[in-house]
């Protein structure tokens, strides 16, 4: 019986990642405010930070707000402590009730935000500026990824004269997350608008390619 010794040679590969990044303006703004209410007796604090609440709510609706695109997002109750002389003592309970709200109007921001506190809210805890749809920016970011992927690896290949495939042999998409223009807002009493900058969100992708050779 005859057994043929030829083996076949190994599979040379180049193994490149490409990254592409496109820009885009957000379409929508994502605030949380919160009511935070303090007092030893609970229920009065319930009381008083569900009225306060609820004229926060009124008001941003006044603005054109739907009713749907506000919602609870935090509501808790915790009782605070002071040290004194060692022992701890009951200072009272805080009540923390927070709302999401979603602005359509990026330009309404800053005066959903002073209407919201003109009327109670004592906390803004994030600003958040967000596409609803990502989905044809991030398509388009994964082209100039791989045309970052294939000019790297044609670079590798020149450098050290390989004779280079020109079609991949594996493509590996890398996860991403939905990307987020966080901004902050300092609380303070004033009689002007607000101030948000919205800027630009940037969509990223990432490949990793691999060519023969």
């Amino acid at each position: 019986m005859y057994f043929s010794s030829f083996q076949y040679p190994p599979m040379r590969v180049i193994t490149v990642t490409g990254n592409g990044k496109v820009d885009a303006q957000p379409n929508y703004v994502q605030l949380q405010l919160e009511v935070n209410t303090e007092g030893k007796d609970l229920s009065v604090a319930q009381q008083e930070n569900a009225n306060t609440m609820k004229q926060v709510i009124q008001s941003i609706i006044a603005l054109g707000i739907p009713r749907e695109d506000i919602q609870t997002s935090v509501y808790n109750i915790v009782p605070n402590y002071d040290f004194v002389d060692g022992r701890q003592v009951f200072r009272g309970y805080e009540v923390r009730n927070a709302i999401t709200v979603k602005v359509t109007e990026t330009s309404q921001v800053g005066t959903v935000i002073d209407t919201a506190v003109q009327n109670g809210a004592n906390h803004v805890s994030s600003v958040q500026f967000r596409i609803d749809d990502t989905t044809p920016y991030y398509q388009q970011a994964l082209r100039l990824a791989l045309q970052d992927a294939q000019t790297k690896a044609k670079t590798i290949a020149e450098t050290m004269q390989l004779p280079l495939h020109p079609h991949p042999i594996e493509i590996v998409e890398e996860s991403q997350s939905q990307p987020i223009a966080f901004k902050t807002v300092a609380m303070a009493e004033q009689s002007f608008t607000t101030p948000i900058e919205q800027g630009q969100i940037t969509i990223s992708a990432a490949v990793r390619v691999k060519f023969q050779y």
